[in-house]
């Protein structure tokens, strides 16, 4: 079984998610959570052979939530316990939803994240590049914003485009001069604003075209910026080999219609697979959670009661941070 219980409502009016209020609705709505999946699954608690739980990175309220009622269950139940990476849940979903083999590339492109990984196994992820300031879902969110559509914004830019004209607007694609697979979204929002000004200062309002065209504007820039990268990262990723040629995409901004068409396309060009899992495995879920510990737990033990929620937790610890390191550790 799988459930869902989203919070989009709960934070409908403050144009974002509010941390606290995050952290207040996982802790009251767990329970229920737990009870539904395991009677949607026949099951009960002695039926079960593990938990797992996200244990970061993310908004670390919700994030330690989780945790901890994931260790209160093991210590009830003297279930063994592991701790996933949430990044790790979406880069393993294709070898739930396709059996994938290894090594395949994965863009991994969400609200917080966008990476370049080489998946080799479990927990073998090499970077080989992603963003160095905001990712593509939190772009959206803020130019959404911007535009005053709703939120979250993926989904209304999304549908705003489709009546858009996406040629309107010269809006840059940023850090095309440059061969590597980093990208940068902060300055293409800053570009989006700029026009959203002008527009303004001559219009006093936007109108609905202008809306729609803004966003199209935005939509091509992006998909436009992740194709180019993505050619990039194959050429990386063939270099090596790989028995089975495939290219994997997950995470909530991978449910956008033109960036994943875009993929595809992408993708054929090289003559590689393209696996994208549905939707419902593609946002934020606890299959891909359950499927990456059963997957880890092949390599490794489990966690003990010390597990702790980490806000920071990149996959490739092996390479300098990409956007700097704090208190907490590196960020990505």
């Amino acid at each position: 079984s799988s459930v869902v219980l989203g919070q989009t409502d709960l934070h409908a009016a403050f144009g974002g998610v509010v941390p606290e209020i995050a952290a207040r609705a996982h802790a009251e709505k767990l329970d229920h959570c737990i009870e539904q999946a395991l009677a949607d699954a026949a099951l009960t608690l002695r039926d079960v052979d593990a938990i797992a739980v996200t244990s970061g990175p993310g908004l670390i309220g919700g994030v330690l939530s989780g945790v901890m009622y994931a260790k209160a269950l093991s210590a009830a139940t003297g279930k063994p316990l592991y701790g996933v990476n949430h990044l790790a849940g979406h880069a393993l979903t294709p070898r739930l939803t396709d059996s994938t083999p290894y090594p395949y590339l994965m863009l991994l492109v969400s609200g917080g994240h966008c990476q370049f990984l080489l998946v080799k196994g479990p927990e073998q992820f090499e970077r080989l590049g992603g963003t160095i300031d905001d990712a593509p879902g939190e772009a959206f969110d803020k130019v959404a914003r911007l535009i005053a559509l709703q939120q979250p914004g993926g989904p209304a830019i999304e549908n705003a485009a489709r009546t858009g004209d996406p040629k309107r607007f010269a809006l840059p694609r940023p850090l095309l001069d440059r061969a590597d697979c980093d990208m940068s979204f902060s300055g293409l929002k800053t570009a989006v604003l700029r026009a959203r000004d002008k527009v303004i200062g001559e219009k006093s309002g936007l109108s609905r075209e202008d809306q729609a065209d803004l966003a199209a504007g935005f939509q091509a820039a992006v998909v436009d910026v992740l194709a180019e990268k993505t050619r990039r990262a194959i050429r990386v990723y063939l270099g090596k080999n790989p028995a089975v040629r495939t290219l994997c995409v997950a995470g909530g901004v991978a449910a956008n219609k033109a960036i994943g068409s875009s993929l595809e396309t992408v993708a054929a060009e090289f003559d590689c697979a393209f696996v994208a899992p549905p939707m419902v495995l593609c946002t934020d879920n606890a299959a891909m959670i359950a499927f990456a510990a059963a997957e880890q737990s092949q390599v490794r033990g489990p966690d003990d009661l010390t597990l702790s929620a980490r806000p920071r937790w990149p996959l490739d610890t092996d390479q300098p941070s990409m956007l700097g390191s704090g208190k907490k550790g590196a960020k990505a």
